[in-house]
């Protein structure tokens, strides 16, 4: 019924229905709050349990239990504002950390890259050509080797990149349109517990 007022905001202009749109809206905001707390009691739930059985790397678990009752902590009587100790902890601690998360993630995709780009068809050669002319033309080194490098590099990613990322966009668009139309509908039970 919900999906049902979520698409008709689309289709009909009576004030009535932006207006029960509206309503749902804000009541997703409370739901999700809702979920987000029950987020936090299970992550502190699953971990707790984790270090009370000394379960497989339940070590890992106590800095995350620690990070999560000191920062909710620290949050909850100090406040979020700028300049606060949360702040301070947010920009020192845990921004470090999430970039420490993302360079690590580099070194895996290059990992990925390697396999990716083992060059058996013409199509993995094409594949392996446009991602060195690609990352070659983004850094200060391809414009030292030749100008026209980043040129190169820049017509990749606005074409035939774009034209790749629009069709997997339109792609993933109607596959969640035609899922939110079988749940709507009742095709689809697995959401609610069915088979």
């Amino acid at each position: 019924l919900f999906g049902w007022f979520m698409v008709a905001q689309f289709f009909i202009p009576l004030r009535i229905v932006g207006d029960v749109t509206n309503e749902l809206q804000q009541w997703i905001i409370v739901v999700a709050a809702a979920a987000v707390v029950l987020g936090v009691a299970n992550v502190g739930r699953i971990h707790l349990g984790k270090v009370r059985r000394r379960q497989g790397d339940w070590a890992y678990s106590i800095p995350l239990l620690f990070g999560l009752v000191s920062m909710a902590s620290v949050g909850l009587l100090f406040g979020i504002r700028e300049g606060s100790l949360f702040d301070f902890l947010y920009l020192n601690a845990y921004v470090p950390m999430q970039g420490t998360m993302f360079a690590l993630l580099a070194f895996f995709m290059a990992s990925a890259a390697y396999r990716a780009f083992r060059i058996r068809s013409f199509e993995a050669a094409l594949l392996a050509i446009a991602a060195i002319l690609v990352m070659i033309g983004r850094v200060p080194v391809g414009l030292a080797i030749s100008p026209a490098l980043p040129e190169v590099s820049e017509w990749i990613m606005n074409y035939p990149n774009l034209a790749a990322k629009r069709a997997i966009l339109i792609g993933a668009a109607l596959g969640a349109i035609a899922t939110g139309l079988k749940i709507i509908l009742g095709l689809e039970r697995n959401v609610l517990g069915g088979e």
